[in-house]
């Protein structure tokens, strides 16, 4: 039943909607958008929780620093993947635990990889924030959807249509990683992960019979490049310093000091 006070609050409601502006050219008058550039921002939202900013050409992308990226929950879980996952354990269950009629169509797919985009969005302003446990924490999610598609797409092709995707989400993580152990200075650390992540992301390729795509893998060069930057900015080993001194003394002729490093090189404790 209607009430007059019911229509008060609604007409005050409909005057409160028509005094909102929608008009964002303020944030976008102080915060420049920079081509070739991840430009972000992390903030605590009016609900309390963080969020996150992209700034991009024509406007401001925003999303949840936790959980999925736009707040929604599908199906009333944290994720798309999740519902499909209890989908499966609800298959399993009805079945006698097994799971080989669960399918994932094309259009379960496609949907999943819609809200995969999402996290990836959010992935990337993270590295630029430098919060890398988070983008370790998206990543992970990702790898986990691949997985989950590569186990119960209903074919190859569909499968691939994603998994093509997986050298860059491991990238990601390997970076993540690696930034974590480079702000502790452990060097050594950071060139395993590194090697690690490109043997993981041949091996990939290779598994999947794509040999003709590891020359062009820009993947598989970004972290042979970062590779190389890391070797060169490791600081050198008490063993290693001493080698480089020898070679420095033996160029320049230098046969004397070139005997002392010797000595010390015989003396160095390994």
């Amino acid at each position: 039943m209607f009430t007059l006070s019911g229509f008060v609050d609604l007409a005050a409601w409909r005057v409160h909607i028509r005094s909102m502006s929608f008009d964002i050219s303020a944030i976008l008058d102080e915060w420049d958008y920079q081509p070739g550039q991840v430009v972000v921002r992390k903030f605590k939202g009016l609900d309390g929780t963080e969020k996150i900013q992209l700034r991009v050409d024509l406007g401001v992308l925003q999303m949840n620093a936790e959980g999925r990226p736009d707040g929604k929950r599908p199906f009333g879980h944290e994720s798309l993947l999740e519902h499909y996952m209890a989908q499966l354990k609800k298959h399993q269950t009805a079945n006698g635990g097994d799971d080989e009629t669960f399918e994932l169509s094309a259009e379960d797919c496609a949907k999943i990889q819609q809200e995969a985009i999402q996290y990836h969005h959010r992935y990337i302003c993270l590295f630029q924030l430098e919060d890398f446990d988070a983008v370790i924490r998206d990543t992970a999610r990702n790898l986990e959807m691949l997985d989950f598609v590569e186990e119960y797409a209903t074919s190859d092709d569909l499968s691939w249509s994603l998994q093509q995707f997986r050298p860059q989400v491991l990238m990601m993580r390997i970076r993540a990683n690696g930034a974590v152990a480079l702000q502790q200075n452990d060097f050594k650390v950071v060139i395993r992960l590194v090697e690690e992540g490109l043997d993981e992301i041949r091996s990939f390729y290779s598994e999947h019979e794509r040999l003709d795509l590891l020359e062009q893998s820009g993947e598989l060069h970004s972290l042979e490049l970062w590779l190389r930057e890391i070797e060169e900015k490791r600081p050198l080993s008490p063993r290693e310093k001493l080698e480089s001194d020898l070679d420095e003394a033996v160029r320049n002729e230098d046969y004397e000091r070139a005997a002392k490093v010797r000595d010390a090189l015989k003396n160095l404790k390994i």
